[in-house]
């Protein structure tokens, strides 16, 4: 695994909107962070709340080609490393299938990614607030993302239980709940933080 040292001495990212041509590549890395026995590798893997796919060809074409979205990549020496999607929504970006390949997890990683999505929301559309969704059973997910300037808002929504797009759940107890973050004067502030790097 990637340490903060080597992340600090590794090749720079990139970061570019995706293509047609990148769909293939950004399932394997979505699905990869997320389900099956290979995202435990990482931190934030999903497969002990759900089975199942978590993405699939046809909805990350349809994330690329929708208006007012961006599929932003992160490469490393021309590879990609990480993902994440913005979509703007009014006075508010939303930002969703943030995914960091599982072997680099833990070097900062994320926190670039996302720092990077603020910044690039805010200067594509004037946004004020970035938001996002989170299983409320991912603790310390929320956690992490708290330690970045997110909110947690109490305000839930439910898991689509039943259509398996979304994957196929392994509890009855999941559900959506809202983090909000305002982008100020500075969007990267959270990624200077002097928090361990223990996490994407």
């Amino acid at each position: 695994m990637e340490t903060a040292a080597t992340a600090a001495s590794a090749s720079p990212l990139t970061y570019r909107d995706a293509t047609d041509a990148d769909v293939e590549a950004l399932v394997v890395l979505v699905e990869s962070a997320y389900r099956g026995e290979a995202s435990r590798t990482g931190w934030t893997t999903e497969a002990d709340i759900l089975d199942g796919q978590r993405t699939d060809a046809e909805g990350v074409l349809e994330v690329i080609k929708a208006p007012d979205s961006r599929l932003l990549l992160a490469e490393r020496e021309g590879v990609l490393v990480a993902c994440c999607h913005l979509e703007h929504r009014g006075e508010s970006a939303y930002f969703g299938m943030f995914a960091v390949r599982p072997g680099l997890q833990g070097g900062g990683l994320g926190r670039a990614v996302l720092a990077e999505a603020e910044r690039a929301a805010r200067e594509s559309w004037g946004v004020t607030e970035m938001q996002m969704t989170v299983i409320s059973v991912r603790e310390d997910l929320i956690a992490w993302y708290e330690r970045r300037g997110y909110r947690r808002t109490g305000r839930t929504s439910a898991f689509p239980y039943g259509d398996e797009r979304f994957g196929i759940p392994l509890r009855d107890d999941l559900r959506f709940e809202l983090l909000v973050k305002p982008l100020g004067g500075d969007a990267s502030e959270g990624a200077a933080e002097g928090v361990p790097a223990a996490r994407p």
